[in-house]
C-alpha cells in the first residue's frame, strides 16, 4: 500500500509540474497580447496585489480616516543601503511579477532602484522619480508617458514591461533630500504566485534575448489586429424603434474573436440615442451581455474615438470589440433599438472553432447608470463609496468604462479606487485619485489613447459636462475565486452631484452573477 501511494504521489506531481507551465519574461509578453488569455483561469493560479501611496490613516472601512486624501508619500518603512536612505515602496517573497508600475510627481531628482531575489545590487536602476527613464529601451505600448507628463518636470508614466521574479522583489526610491518635501505617488500591481511556482527572475540578459519579442508585443499592442483570423458573417440590419434583431451565432464549442458594429447616421445621433440601442449577448442560454452600444464598445456618452487594445471607435464609421468571448453549445448577439428612430445597421461577427474547457469563462459587460451621485469635498463632509459592480462566483475582473455627466465646474474624481477580493477586509486595490487609475495625473484631464486607459472624452477644461474613461486590463487582471466588488469614494474639490454611468467587463463561470440590478 505504501507503495501504491508513494507511485500516486510521484504521478500526482508530475502531473501538476507539467500542468503549470513556467513563468518567464517570454510568456508573459506572449500572453500580453493573446486575447484568450483572460477568458480561462490562470494557469499558473496567482492573485492580484497592488501596493500604492495611499493615505495610512485610511485603515478600515466605517472607521475615521477610510476617506482620508493626502494619498503620497506613504512608504512602508525606510532603510539604510550601502549608506544611502532608501524608501520602500514594495517588499513581496516571490515567486511573482510586477505586471503595471505607475507614478507621479513633480521634480524628478533622485533614484527608483528594484532589486531582485534579495539580491545586494540591484538590477534595475532608474535615475529619477521617471519610469520614461527606465534603463532598457521600450515603445510607448508598454512604457507610456501621461498626458501631463512634461520632460523637466511634472507627470508621470506607467508601465507595462513585466518584471517577474521568483524569490523576492523590493522597490525603493531614494531621495535627494533628507526629509521629502516633493509628493510622490505611485502604484504597482504584481501577481502573487502560488509557492512552488516556477519563476524566472528578470535581467538585463533576459530583456537582451527577448528584444525582438518586446519590439513586437509594443508594435500590437499599438496597432491591434482587427480579426482573430475568424471567419466573418455580416448582417445587414434595419431595427425599428421598440423592437429587436436577434444574429445566431454557429452551434457547438466557437468564440467570438471581434463584432463590429456600423450604425448609419451614428455620427448625428445624440448621447440619448446611442444609449437607447443595446446590444445582448446570450451564451449557452444565459444572458451575459446588456449595454449600450456606445459604452460597450467603450465611448461611453457620444460617439467619441477609441484605439485601445480590446476595442476601436471610428466616429462616424464604425464600433470595434475584440473580446474573446468563448461558449460551449450555442450563443447569439441581438441588437435592440429603444430610440424613436428606425435604425439602419451592419453587423460583422467574427468567430472561430474553439475547444472548451473547465477552464474557460464566460465573457460578461454590466451598465450601472445612476444620476445625481453625491460628490463630497473632505472625510468631515461624509461622503459615500459608489459601487460600479459587485460579482458572486468565480471569474476574473478585467476592466471598465466609466462615463461622468458632471453638475459641477470642480475636479469631480479626487477619491480612491477599492478592488475588494473574496470578502477580504483590506481591498486588494487601493488607489490614489480616480486620474492616477486610469494611467494619468494631474486633473482636470486633457484627452490620450493608449493600449490599456483611455480619456475618450472632457468637455470642459475644468471637468463641467460629460467625462469619459475607460481602462481594460490583461496581465493585471483580477481573478476572484467567491465574491468581487469594485467601488470609488465620491470625493471632489466641491460638494455636488454628478451622473455616473459605469460599463464593468469580466469574465466568469456560468453560476457567476452580478448583484448590480439590471434593466429588462
Amino acid at each position: 500500500m505504501k507503495k501504491l501511494n508513494l507511485i500516486y504521489c510521484l504521478l500526482l506531481c508530475a502531473f501538476t509540474c507539467q500542468a503549470q507551465p513556467k513563468v518567464t519574461l517570454t510568456t508573459l509578453l506572449k500572453e500580453l497580447t493573446d486575447p484568450a488569455s483572460v477568458a480561462r483561469l490562470p494557469n499558473p493560479s496567482y492573485v492580484l496585489k497592488q501596493v500604492s501611496s495611499y493615505d495610512r490613516h485610511s485603515v478600515s472601512s466605517g472607521q475615521p480616516g477610510w476617506f482620508a486624501n493626502e494619498d503620497h508619500t506613504n512608504f512602508l518603512r525606510t532603510e539604510t543601503i550601502d549608506g544611502r536612505k532608501e524608501y520602500v515602496m514594495m517588499d513581496e517573497n516571490g515567486p511573482g511579477a510586477i505586471v503595471r508600475f505607475w507614478e507621479t510627481t513633480f521634480k524628478r531628482p533622485g533614484t527608483l532602484r528594484i532589486y531582485f531575489d534579495h539580491e545586494k545590487t540591484t538590477r534595475v536602476v532608474i535615475p529619477g522619480y521617471d519610469l520614461m527613464k527606465f534603463p532598457f529601451p521600450l515603445g510607448k505600448g508598454l512604457l507610456a508617458p501621461h498626458s501631463s507628463y512634461e520632460a523637466v518636470a511634472k507627470g508621470g508614466s506607467t508601465l507595462y514591461l513585466p518584471l517577474p521574479y521568483n524569490k523576492h522583489c523590493k522597490v525603493t526610491w531614494e531621495d535627494p533630500e533628507q526629509n521629502i518635501t516633493e509628493k510622490r505617488y505611485y502604484q504597482i500591481n504584481f501577481r502573487r504566485y502560488k509557492p512552488g511556482t516556477d519563476v524566472e527572475t528578470f535581467s538585463a540578459q533576459l530583456f537582451e534575448s527577448n528584444k525582438k519579442l518586446i519590439v513586437n508585443t509594443d508594435a500590437i499592442l499599438l496597432n491591434p489586429p482587427l480579426n482573430d483570423a475568424g471567419k466573418n458573417k455580416t448582417s445587414i440590419l434595419t431595427v425599428k424603434s421598440g423592437s429587436d434583431v436577434q444574429l445566431s451565432l454557429p452551434n457547438g464549442s466557437n468564440a467570438i474573436t471581434c463584432i463590429e458594429l456600423k450604425l448609419n447616421g451614428a455620427g448625428s445621433f445624440s448621447d440619448k440615442t446611442l444609449r437607447s440601442v443595446f446590444l445582448v449577448a446570450e451564451f449557452d442560454g444565459e444572458r451575459t451581455v446588456y449595454c449600450p452600444v456606445s459604452d460597450f464598445f467603450g465611448s461611453g456618452a457620444g460617439n467619441n474615438a477609441v484605439n485601445s487594445w480590446y476595442r476601436t471607435v471610428v466616429p462616424k464609421d464604425k464600433m470595434i470589440a475584440r473580446w474573446f468571448m468563448p461558449y460551449q453549445h450555442k450563443g447569439s448577439i441581438s441588437i435592440v433599438n429603444k430610440s424613436d428612430t428606425t435604425l439602419d445597421a451592419t453587423v460583422i461577427l467574427s468567430t472561430k472553432p474553439w475547444k472548451w474547457t473547465s477552464e474557460n469563462l464566460y465573457f460578461h459587460a454590466d451598465w450601472r447608470p445612476e444620476n445625481n451621485v453625491t460628490i463630497k469635498r473632505t472625510e468631515e463632509d461624509k461622503p459615500i463609496e459608489w459601487d460600479l459592480n459587485i460579482i458572486r462566483g468565480q471569474g476574473i475582473f478585467v476592466g471598465e468604462t466609466l462615463s461622468v455627466n458632471n453638475h459641477m465646474h470642480k475636479w469631480y474624481g479626487e477619491g480612491d479606487q477599492k478592488l475588494w477580493v473574496d470578502n477580504e477586509t483590506f481591498p486588494s486595490e487601493y488607489g490614489t485619485g480616480l486620474e492616477d487609475y486610469y494611467n494619468t495625473s494631474w486633473a482636470p484631464v486633457v484627452l490620450y489613447q493608449s493600449p490599456f486607459a483611455n480619456a475618450i472624452r472632457a468637455d470642459n477644461e475644468d471637468s463641467f459636462g460629460e467625462n469619459t474613461f475607460t481602462r481594460t486590463r490583461n496581465l493585471d487582471v483580477v481573478p476572484f475565486n467567491k465574491h468581487f466588488r469594485y467601488n470609488v469614494e465620491m470625493l471632489g474639490w466641491a460638494n455636488g452631484t454628478a451622473d455616473f454611468a459605469a460599463t464593468t467587463y469580466w469574465y466568469g463561470k456560468k453560476t457567476s452573477k452580478t448583484l448590480i440590478v439590471q434593466k429588462p
